[in-house]
């Protein structure tokens, strides 16, 4: 049994604090940019340049975190609409959504896209290098912040976090290897000839499929025995599953 009782803030300067979480996401950004400007500088992309990679970083993170702002209270907490508005603009309180993010994100390309005609798969197929990377490193955030629970267990490596009951599954973990595991595959396919989004669907299917096995061990309300973010993923696997079967049945 581990006792958790890591302290989430990285640097206190009294007046300015720097935390593991939102470090996450500062190295998350940087690494989409970095790969995203290498790609424009190398040409690989048709009409990206290297003064539309920073319009598309604008777009990206302004409405990744909207959108991930939103989704999370949509998809896990919609009262706070009309108790607490003011809650959702306190992003520094954290709560963000995998899947509200995404769509962010992809709202945010075609507002992009009116300005520059770059091909959404092309991007896309870039981006999820650093966002796989960036969810494993911010499962263990999760895990540092002692949240987002596991499930109550007699398991040896159990964790014992503060003002949970029992010892739990460190279930952040759980889904920090499975993002791992997701980037593994991305990466070391790399340099597979595949057709423009499939990458992009690929990890869309992984994270899917993946997410919905681990949360059994996550602690969340369930209706018919599945959480929210359990029906989302699945969501996700049906619709990938379209799309990867669109794109490679256009030569048939």
């Amino acid at each position: 049994m581990f006792i958790h009782n890591i302290n989430p803030i990285l640097l206190d300067l009294g007046f300015f604090q720097i935390r593991y979480y939102s470090l996450v996401y500062i190295i998350g950004f940087l690494l989409g940019y970095y790969i995203i400007y290498l790609a424009a500088k190398k040409k690989t992309i048709k009409n990206l340049t290297v003064e539309a990679v920073d319009d598309f970083m604008i777009y990206l993170i302004i409405f990744s975190i909207i959108g991930g702002r939103l989704g999370h209270f949509i998809f896990w907490d919609i009262t706070y609409f009309w108790t607490d508005p003011f809650e959702i603009l306190k992003i520094w309180h954290g709560g963000l959504s995998i899947h509200g993010g995404i769509l962010g994100a992809i709202g945010g390309y075609f507002l992009f896209r009116r300005k520059h005609k770059v091909d959404f798969y092309s991007l896309a197929d870039l981006a999820v290098y650093p966002l796989a990377f960036t969810l494993f490193l911010g499962k263990i955030a999760n895990f540092i912040n002692g949240e987002l629970w596991g499930t109550i267990t007699t398991v040896s490596w159990c964790v014992k976090f503060q003002g949970a009951e029992g010892c739990r599954h460190p279930a952040q973990l759980y889904e920090s290897l499975k993002n791992l595991f997701i980037f593994s595959v991305l990466y070391f396919t790399r340099n597979k000839t595949w057709k423009t989004g499939t990458r992009f669907w690929l990890f869309i299917l992984l994270y899917g499929i993946l997410r919905t096995v681990i949360n059994f061990w996550r602690e969340d309300m369930r209706w018919f025995g599945l959480s929210m973010g359990q029906y989302l993923s699945i969501i996700m696997i049906f619709v990938a599953i379209y799309f990867l079967y669109k794109l490679n049945a256009k030569d048939k």
